[in-house]
């Protein structure tokens, strides 16, 4: 079992309520769901209007299948223009003792 992790902090210039800042959450989201078979969670900073902090997982089968999958998951949130990425950081991990 492989599984990805991936943390990305974005700033959300000129934001100035948490009204604001849950719709571009939910519009990110939603448009990830749409497209990757991931999960997606606010995980960090849920206090600070202009910083949202994303949590992601999938698992797989298959250690190269995932790396695309994060690669592909953290483009496609730099492309959406929401927000400014300010951080990213990608962790793949393989569990049980079958080599991949």
């Amino acid at each position: 079992m492989v599984v990805g992790c991936c943390s990305i902090k974005l700033v959300l210039h000129g934001n100035r309520s948490l009204k604001g800042k849950r719709s571009v959450l939910r519009t990110i989201k939603d448009r990830m769901k749409n497209k990757f078979n991931i999960s997606v969670s606010e995980v960090g900073d849920q206090d600070v209007w202009q910083v949202l902090h994303l949590g992601i997982a999938a698992v797989s089968s298959d250690f190269r299948y995932m790396e695309g999958l994060m690669a592909q998951v953290v483009h496609f949130i730099d492309n959406l223009h929401l927000a400014e990425m300010s951080h990213q950081e990608s962790k793949i991990i393989r569990f049980g003792d079958d080599e991949l």
